[in-house]
């Protein structure tokens, strides 16, 4: 396979099949693949047991692209969890956001759309209610769900705590599902179901509006360490920090996705962990892309292996 597949000179393959010389995914894109090929050191390995021995949730602290995020799937896959569900926190991000979310407008709009009583069918409440990660992984009465909350840390001040007095209570309102089924309830006396539709796709029953917990979900929270936190939230969460790298955990991670990694590109696994302890801010899949590419027996001009050393291995400083 020739390394410029795309080659900038504005020449179509008549045959419109040129996109079958795009190459697999490197393996570690494949989750299935880096869940199986985790490096994990006994340290985290003896944090994540903490955490499911306690039910607490795992607090992991480092730089990007140290594996926090992989590690819920491998937790996941392990235990038999299911598909991890996955909350992304920015500092726009409420509580209320991984708890669920109701399409007010759009419950308005059909009901003003339709008349009678298929107007009332086409505005039940429940249709308009959708669970978030955290919602889902509490309403999950099957078994226990695996939840990444990711970056953390970029949240305003008081959702840490908000969320873990969520976790510790096990239980919260849907305030439109619980003034629906009170409403029922006076009608007809009996207790009101509702069916709503979790972050996963998945049906989920909620009853009298409140989101109630029968198993402790497997929370995991990732941190780079961007901001400290409270005292009492630290106190209810299991913490790790990932180490550094060392060189002979980034040889470990190579060859575990890439087989032919020979003389002078060995060497930059050794560079690679030098800057790291001096500081630098890079990420492992940086030192993985440039391997993987320079690897490659078509990838053998020099003046190449130096651009791609220059675009893959740059420092993440944001300039």
């Amino acid at each position: 396979m020739t390394w410029r597949i795309f080659t900038g000179d504005g020449r179509s393959d008549p045959t419109g099949r040129a996109w079958e010389a795009l190459p697999e995914p490197p393996p570690w894109r494949w989750r299935e693949v880096a869940i199986t090929r985790f490096v994990i050191s006994d340290g985290l390995r003896d944090a994540v047991n903490a955490a499911l021995h306690l039910r607490r949730p795992l607090l992991l602290t480092g730089a990007p692209g140290s594996g926090k995020s992989t590690l819920v799937s491998l937790v996941a896959a392990e235990l038999g969890l299911g598909e991890p569900l996955n909350w992304h926190i920015t500092s726009r991000t409420t509580l209320i956001d991984g708890l669920f979310q109701y399409d007010a407008l759009g419950r308005l709009h059909a009901s003003q759309s339709a008349a009678g009583a298929d107007g009332d069918d086409a505005a039940r409440v429940e249709d308009y209610v959708t669970l978030g990660p955290l919602g889902t992984a509490l309403a999950s009465r099957l078994k226990p769900r695996a939840v990444l909350i990711d970056e953390i840390d970029k949240s305003d001040f008081d959702l840490p705590g908000d969320l873990l007095n969520v976790l510790e209570e096990g239980e919260f309102d849907v305030p439109p599902l619980v003034r629906d089924a009170r409403g029922a309830r006076r009608r007809d006396g009996e207790a009101v179901v509702h069916e709503v539709r979790g972050s996963d796709r998945a049906t989920y029953t909620v009853e009298g509006g409140v989101v109630r917990r029968t198993h402790w979900p497997v929370i995991v929270m990732t941190s780079n360490g961007a901001r400290t936190f409270p005292p009492p939230f630290l106190r209810r969460c299991v913490r790790f920090e990932m180490p550094t790298p060392q060189q002979g955990f980034l040889t470990s991670v190579v060859d575990g996705y890439i087989d032919n990694v020979k003389g002078k590109d060995r060497k930059k696994i050794e560079e690679f962990a030098q800057r790291l302890l001096a500081g630098e801010q890079l990420a492992i899949d940086q030192l993985l892309n440039y391997l993987y590419l320079v690897s490659k027996e078509n990838v053998t001009d020099a003046t190449t292996r130096e651009r791609l050393e220059r675009t893959l291995l740059e420092e993440l400083s944001g300039q």
